[in-house]
């Protein structure tokens, strides 16, 4: 129970000072410069208890499980006083678990909201840690820093425009204690092959041990395990990345595809059911705009195949698609041509573009 004269610090926000004086449920905290901040009394951490100032070493408690704090980028600073407090260790902390999670800022907005990165540590280890996406010219550092035992740390956010630069992301990160002696644990780095279809799909966040709000989860690190490990001198890694070019390529194109040879023509279901699972939460106008977007990707991806003819079925119905398919090709494809697919296989269901 939070007491006048306890030290504490804010569960949910950076900050935290000594409890001045207490009304109902909220603490009013004087911080270090002085001002008093009011906050409610279960979101106070108490690291320092009044009675204990004088005869006990100052600790600092830190939530575990789905009591974790949330760190924001650059709040760790090598001289915070915090610091230099001891870490409340639990037995099974000393495994190492860390998780990647995904938050979306808008449930409800899925097409258009931002989405939230971080990285947990499920441990009592401090973790050094980069987090990087893959580039067609290499490896990118989009964050490295270290966060505390049993702390998750906010890393960035991102939006939609994002996501084809997130396909392939890694994790790569040192473990140690401070102060005192620990068990060596193995450097690792893990990657990942996101599938930003994911993004578009409420169901896909879904309840977890970390976060009230339904959350993306990926495992880094289960009970020292790496979920997936990498030499750190991937020279063997980055042949076999490149063996498998073709592979990923096609995987990265995420529309159904008909096997083609000899330069025949690309069939490309744009069915809304057909590129989603679930279109629960988005609107007639988010469902159009994750049709466009599968419709430019495809051309983007054939735009060097010169002579290539691709089929797009966009089905009849009230002919929006169609019609916005049409506005984009006169608009941003001049240089291809277009025309009615077959009528005899289509109707009047689907559009056939030819790369120039």
């Amino acid at each position: 129970m939070v007491k006048v004269g306890d030290k504490v610090r804010f569960l949910n926000s950076v900050g935290g000072g000594t409890v001045v004086k207490i009304n109902k449920d909220i603490a009013y905290v004087e911080e270090e410069d002085g001002f008093e901040t009011p906050i409610l009394i279960h979101e106070c951490v108490v690291i320092e208890s009044a009675k204990d100032k004088s005869s006990s070493p100052v600790t600092k408690e830190i939530k575990v499980s789905q009591n974790f704090s949330k760190i924001q980028p650059n709040d760790i600073s090598e001289n915070d006083d915090d610091n230099k407090l001891s870490i409340i260790e639990t037995e099974e902390g000393d495994r190492i678990n860390l998780v990647l999670a995904f938050l979306p800022e808008n449930a409800k907005n899925l097409q258009n909201g931002k989405f939230d990165t971080y990285l947990v540590n499920d441990s009592n280890y401090y973790i050094f840690f980069t987090y990087l996406n893959k580039t067609e010219s290499g490896w990118n550092t989009r964050y490295s820093g270290i966060v505390e035992p049993n702390i998750q740390i906010h890393i960035e956010e991102f939006g939609k425009e994002d996501l084809n630069d997130l396909e392939r992301i890694c994790i790569q990160y040192v473990a140690f204690k401070k102060d005192k002696p620990f068990q060596l644990k193995n450097t690792a780095s893990v990657e990942h092959k996101l599938d930003t279809v994911k993004f578009y799909k409420l169901h896909s966040f879904r309840e977890n041990d970390y976060f009230d709000e339904n959350a993306l989860i990926l495992n880094i690190v289960k009970n020292d395990v790496p979920e997936r490990r990498f030499e750190l001198n991937g020279a063997e890694i980055e042949a076999a990345i490149k063996s498998k070019k073709d592979i990923d390529t096609h995987q990265k194109q995420a529309v159904n595809k008909k096997h083609h040879r000899n330069n025949e023509p690309v069939e490309v279901d744009l069915h809304i059911h057909e590129l989603l699972d679930s279109t629960t939460g988005m609107s007639n106008s988010d469902i159009l705009n994750y049709q466009l977007d599968k419709f430019r990707e495809v051309l983007e991806n054939y735009k060097n195949a010169k002579g290539q003819k691709i089929i797009f079925i966009h089905g009849k119905g009230d002919g929006v698609l169609r019609k916005a398919i049409l506005t984009e090709l006169k608009n941003k494809y001049k240089h291809y041509d277009y025309q009615d697919a077959s009528f005899r296989e289509y109707g009047y269901g689907a559009t056939q573009v030819t790369i120039r």
